[in-house]
């Protein structure tokens, strides 16, 4: 069972930088594709990036130029922590919203940016971003 707990949300001004990170426990991090998701107030949720168990990174346009998605592995007594960082750089009001970090077993390459190929979820952490 994998558990992913996001932080680094928060209230910031338009062209401020937040840093996101997704936390994971349960199994080894580093074999999964993982992905940060976004939902805005009364809109879908939509893909932003995501990172290969490979080190590879992918992003939607709306996020290309200004996020950026890495890994950092480490570990804890008899547990493997990871996480997964989210950089994001001028923001503005429509990145608003809850930000999900999503996991699943190294998925191929045309299912990365489906919501649906994806097990397992954090309950999400919001960001506000004010004129």
């Amino acid at each position: 069972q994998v558990h992913l707990v996001e932080s680094g949300g928060g209230q910031v001004q338009t062209g401020a930088s937040l840093k996101l990170s997704c936390a994971a426990s349960g199994e080894m991090f580093n074999r999964f594709t993982t992905a940060w998701f976004r939902q805005a107030p009364e809109k879908e949720r939509e893909f932003l990036a995501a990172i290969t168990w490979g080190g590879r990174p992918y992003y939607a346009d709306s996020a290309k130029g200004r996020f950026t998605i890495s890994g950092d592995a480490g570990t804890s007594g008899g547990n493997t922590y990871n996480s997964v960082i989210l950089e994001m750089n001028s923001l503005n009001a429509t990145d608003t919203g809850i930000y999900y970090c999503a996991a699943d077993l190294s998925l191929p390459a045309g299912d990365i940016t489906s919501i649906a190929r994806y097990k397992y979820w954090g309950p999400g952490t919001q960001v506000a971003v004010s004129p």
